[in-house]
């Protein structure tokens, strides 16, 4: 994620007041100012007592300007930092303090605010490393030994413990358990994993190795105990590997930074070489040095770029604040201004199209048992399981019963991993399962497989159910797409969004199921977190321009690659918000096309700054060279634009969405 910013050079994390130090001298420069000019307007004070608050507005609003434009020159550079101090000074000695004060105050409450905004991306990879555990048990002769994750090597096998982090990228040669592997893969619900049949096995590449036997660092064990055989070293894990494109995308500078960079390197040096030839122009044309200094004040104050400066901080500033007041933080100007350049969208799907929890969704009866005699048994059983589907179909069956009194308790529960449960409710063996339960036990009719086979293709987890010899219904289950996400992607397509697109670590059929149901164009579905990233890749090729919406952490080099990466709010981890350069922060995917029309309205406001000010100082500059302007008219110009575009900003204030009641 780039860092936007107007001349600065980095954030200021330390000073008197701590890490809000840039912020409190901004404000006390402000105060200061104030105080000035109400001592110079209303009293009759003599000036000499009436110039102090001026000169301590100069120095707090002055002194990290300072700091920046020592530290530019020292690398032989010149940006606007420099020419604000010299244009603030150059007004003081045009005695027009309150004008300088104003500069220096506007311009260092720009850097504090932005600044505040953009530290908050220096948080993500700290949040990265919070995921894996600091210490594993390794097997040596039979004993568990605590070691460092950094010790691990390579055949190493480490001991999981029930509901812990997995220590290491490896194979699972001991125990079954259920994963949840949503920190890295993004699936909405955990996967049953199972051990290796040869521990011993070499596979040509990682990529070989079955999914059900293969865990992640960062992923959550369930309620077994594990032995995992290590297959990458620390550094090379797949969590790793998320840190480290992120801190790559960080790196990456925005084109608009290297342009305003370009800009301030040639344009500052320029006017200081400009207004010191006007010094000695008194050597050419018949006029005192006193005249030639006159006209070099009036071209220094005409040619500063103090509205340029301001132009965009301002309109950034007044967009962040009616996004914040619409529940959407925006983390600096250059995200604020991308959002409104896209047509291209890319969204993960748990969590963030989905509501990312399992829900029973289809309950099909088979022989004529009643709905709440089939549901009672099942709800037995399922009581018995920790299972998150079992929990689900626990949670909304009782929500479809049309008596709750009655449920029985199930006797001699047993979980078949990767398979489903059995046990005995009211005396009758009660089995509920996938297909693979009643291989064993003479099969599924084709009719029965059918139905279930239907249900799968639309992207549903399929449970089967059996009281003793004859399967009495069937149970679908699936992440539900979120109620606002298919109207709020119609209202995208209205403001001019043409491909919407979802990358999900859930398989295809539960993603074209998805994207079916609430208008996606595109989806691609079984992608880990560094096939995301290709794929962000590709389509910013395509579309030059895309945004990434997700709420995971395997989303968060998805959506640091990205133009612009959007997170969600309450369900969003703690490294996709940090990594974002936009969060919804109320959780709702609705509040999206405001967002949006609120971009494009602050980029259509920054244009009209941008030309205001140029204007002004390309009709002011060589109007004060030649002398058709004096200082009172360059002073009067030259503020009055810096007003002018201020409140032209604040209209963002007042921004309404049509699309949204926001």
């Amino acid at each position: 994620m780039s860092k936007h910013n107007h001349g600065c050079c980095k954030p200021h994390n330390s000073g008197i007041f701590g890490e809000r130090t840039e912020l409190i001298f901004a404000v006390l420069s402000g105060i200061f100012l104030l105080a000035g000019f109400i001592l110079d307007t209303f009293s009759e004070l003599p000036f000499i007592y009436i110039i102090i608050p001026y000169l301590i507005s100069y120095g707090f609003g002055g002194y990290y300007t300072l700091k920046e434009a020592i530290e530019e020159i020292s690398h032989g550079r010149f940006q606007i930092d420099f020419l604000m101090l010299v244009a603030a000074i150059g007004a003081a000695l045009l005695d027009k303090w309150a004008e300088g004060a104003l500069l220096l105050f506007l311009f260092s409450l720009g850097h504090a605010l932005e600044h505040l905004a953009m530290d908050k991306a220096t948080k993500s990879i700290e949040s990265l490393t919070k995921l894996s555990p600091k210490i594993a048990l390794r097997k040596v002769n039979g004993d568990y030994v605590e070691v460092k994750i950094e010790d691990l090597k390579i055949g190493d096998v480490i001991r999981i413990k029930p509901n812990s982090a997995v220590s290491a990228d490896g194979i699972l040669i001991s125990g079954k358990t259920s994963v949840n592997q949503a920190p890295i893969t993004g699936e909405s619900i955990p996967v049953d994993k199972i051990p290796v049949e040869d521990s011993d096995k070499k596979y040509n590449s990682v990529a070989d190795i079955p999914a059900k036997n293969r865990v992640y660092a960062g992923t959550i064990n369930g309620d077994s105990s594990i032995e995992v055989k290590v297959i990458k070293e620390s550094q090379d894990s797949t969590l790793n590997r998320l840190i480290t494109m992120v801190q790559e995308a960080q790196e990456k500078k925005s084109p608009t930074q290297l342009l305003a960079d370009k800009f301030e390197k040639y344009y500052v040096p320029a006017v200081l070489i400009l207004i010191i030839i006007l010094n000695f122009a008194f050597l050419v044309i018949d006029e005192s040095w006193q005249d030639s200094f006159y006209r070099s004040m009036a071209a220094l104050v005409a040619a500063s770029p103090c509205a340029l400066a301001i132009s965009t901080p301002s309109a950034v500033l007044s967009g962040i604040a009616r996004a914040a007041k619409g529940g959407v933080l925006i983390k600096g100007g250059k995200p604020l201004e991308d959002l409104g350049t896209l047509r291209a969208l890319a969204f993960d799907k748990t969590g963030t199209l989905t509501e990312g929890k399992p829900e029973l969704t289809d309950i099909v009866l088979l022989n004529g048992l009643s709905n709440d005699d089939f549901l009672r048994k099942v709800i037995a059983l399922e009581s018995s399981s920790n299972h998150p589907l079992a929990k689900a179909v626990v949670r909304d069956g009782k929500k479809r019963m049309k008596e709750l009194n009655g449920i029985p308790e199930a006797m001699n529960s047993e979980a078949i991993q990767g398979k489903g449960i059995k046990g005995k409710v009211d005396g009758d063996l009660v089995r509920i399962g996938n297909l693979e339960l009643y291989e064993e036990s003479g099969g599924v009719p084709v009719e029965v497989q059918e139905k279930v086979k239907k249900l799968e293709r639309e992207g549903k987890t399929v449970m089967l159910v059996r009281n003793n010899e004859e399967f009495s219904g069937i149970l679908g289950l699936m992440d539900t797409p979120r109620k606002a996400a298919k109207s709020t992607l119609a209202k995208l397509k209205k403001i001019g969004i043409r491909k919407m697109i979802m990358l999900t670590g859930d398989n295809q059929e539960v993603a074209d199921a998805v994207a079916s149901e609430i208008g996606l164009t595109d989806a691609y579905g079984s992608l880990l977190p560094e096939e995301k990233v290709e794929r962000i890749k590709q389509l910013e090729k395509e579309e030059h321009k895309i945004a990434m919406v997700g709420d995971g952490v395997n989303d968060a080099p998805a959506m640091a690659n990205s133009t612009v990466g959007i997170a969600m709010g309450a369900a969003g981890s703690d490294v996709a918000l940090e990594t974002a350069d936009i969060a919804l922060m109320a959780d709702k995917l609705e509040i999206l096309p405001f967002a949006i029309a609120l971009s494009r309205k602050a980029q259509q406001i920054v244009k009209q700054n941008l030309w205001i000010s140029l204007g002004v100082v390309a009709l002011l500059l060589p109007a004060t060279i030649f002398g058709w302007a004096n200082i009172g008219i360059a002073v009067v110009f030259h503020e009055g634009s810096t007003i002018v575009v201020v409140l032209n900003a604040l209209r963002l204030l007042g921004f309404k969405d049509k699309y949204s009641s926001v």
